[in-house]
């Protein structure tokens, strides 16, 4: 997909439209979203020194030695935060497909805190468990803090302009995701030297759990692709100065599959052609408050028309998506 085709849209227009203004706009991200669920986000007032920061700390944290790295690794298979190595994790296997393991690593983190009086064990355990912060490099936790808080912010501001878009209240949202459990995930796709396994890709074919994800790809990387809705693989291009946005699974449930939670992946690059670069990106997956129930919103209801799905939580069902895809102990 050229980058002049992909969709760009200008958060900061929406956010000093009004009226009929604010709704026209609205109804562009509608059309987005139920076309291909992926567009770019420009005019998001994140500073850039925020978003400097952390890429740089994330980049020096890949760099260091394994045995380093490994001292912030998860504990055990299935817990969601830390430092998780090369192949073991698998993300098509959400989806029920069985690949070889996807050839990447990452650190992730969760909530910065939990919310006062939550006594619900399974996501004291899981969504609010704590991250396992690594002792290097210099600046890493307060460069990462700083961006986490920023993606929440923006998320909020995200789902105010998602209410417009579905005829709903402007904070229709609000009162979901005031709570929510998001997780962060600097990934890295470290160069290829050797070909992968049959059907091995950087990011196996999955897609997302929750309402939004908020990507920030390397500056003039390649390898991410949607499935458009002709069945064809399609490239989805860096924007400068944006994040690319897509809608998760609890959106397309939210909005009884008016809206698309795409099919998405990172492929390898084309070692022949010797562009078997390294490649880094931030993932902010936005997930609505772990006791929220997602059923269908009744503006996404037609006449007559039912729910195709029943009402499930958010986060029992983020939890039983991620532990799928998590490489088993040996």
């Amino acid at each position: 997909m050229p980058a002049k085709s992909f969709p760009v849209f200008d958060l900061s227009r929406f956010e000093t439209a009004t009226g009929a203004d604010r709704e026209a706009l609205g109804a562009e991200v509608d059309r987005i979203c139920r076309e291909t669920g992926f567009l770019a986000i420009s005019g998001h007032g994140v500073p850039q020194e925020v978003i400097d920061r952390a890429w740089n700390a994330a980049h020096d944290f890949f760099d260091l030695p394994a045995q380093e790295k490994h001292e912030a690794r998860a504990p055990y298979p299935g817990y969601p935060y830390g430092y998780l190595g090369p192949e073991l994790e698998a993300l098509a296997k959400s989806r029920g497909e069985d690949t070889p393991p996807d050839l990447k690593e990452s650190f992730n983190g969760g909530p910065l805190s939990a919310p006062e009086g939550l006594d619900d064990e399974q996501a004291l355990a899981f969504c609010y468990a704590d991250t396992i912060w690594p002792t290097g490099p210099a600046g890493f936790r307060d460069a990462w803090t700083a961006y986490y808080r920023a993606m929440e912010d923006l998320a909020a501001r995200i789902m105010q302009v998602f209410a417009v878009a579905l005829h709903l209240p402007e904070d229709a949202f609000a009162a979901t995701i005031d709570k929510p459990i998001s997780a962060l995930r600097a990934l890295n796709y470290p160069e290829q030297a050797v070909p992968p396994k049959p059907g091995q890709l950087r990011a196996g074919a999955h897609t997302d759990y929750g309402s939004l994800t908020i990507l920030l790809p390397q500056a003039g990387s390649g390898g991410l692709q949607i499935l458009d809705p002709a069945g064809e693989w399609v490239d989805v291009p860096p924007v400068p100065g944006a994040f690319v946005i897509n809608i998760g699974d609890l959106m397309a449930r939210w909005t009884n599959d008016r809206w698309v939670s795409t099919l998405h992946r990172v492929v390898n690059p084309q070692l022949a052609a010797g562009a078997s670069s390294r490649r880094q990106s931030f993932a902010f997956f936005h997930q609505p408050n772990w006791h929220q129930e997602i059923a269908c919103l009744p503006t996404c209801l037609a006449p007559g028309e039912k729910p195709k799905y029943e009402p499930v939580l958010s986060g029992p069902y983020l939890m039983s998506k991620f532990q799928a895809t998590v490489k088993p102990a040996a």
